[in-house]
Order: structure tokens, then sequence, then C-alpha cells
């Protein structure tokens, strides 16, 4: 059986974002920066 507690803690979600997990000298932030990808 789950206590509260755990119950909470599965409902619970962490917002991340592609800034926060790549970083800032990834070589994907190199190629992101030198071409261009709009003709995709």
């Amino acid at each position: 059986m789950m206590t509260k507690n755990q119950i909470n803690e599965r409902e619970q979600l962490e917002m991340l974002t592609i800034e926060k997990l790549v970083p800032l000298d990834h070589l994907v932030r190199k190629l992101d920066a030198a071409i261009d990808f709009s003709f995709i």
C-alpha cells in the first residue's frame, strides 16, 4: 500500500528545457549556430 507521501512524489513533474540539458560548449550548439536549418 502506498502512503500519501509516496503518491505525492510520483505526481511531481520537473520541467526541463533543452537550454538546461545541453552544455554551452556542446557540439550541437556549435552546429546550430553555424548551419541554417530554415530550409527544413
